[in-house]
């Protein structure tokens, strides 16, 4: 868990700073580093799920080869 925290903490740190070198505006960092890592979450969910249904089609032609 403390690996997860660590991670999170950098990927904010990550997307504030780069948001802010581009914009110079700490609002907009700020709204950035909190937006940006929700919608990943969002997008690995279904990423996740079209991947685990490749894979069972995958185990699937397998099986029937």
């Amino acid at each position: 868990m403390i690996k997860t925290m660590t991670f999170a903490i950098l990927h904010f740190s990550v997307a504030f700073t780069i948001t802010y070198l581009l914009t110079g505006s700490v609002v907009i960092g700020g709204a950035v580093a909190l937006i940006e890592p929700a919608v990943n979450t969002v997008v690995f969910y279904f990423h996740e799920k079209v991947w685990k249904g490749i894979e069972s089609k995958n185990a699937l032609e397998a099986v029937s080869t």
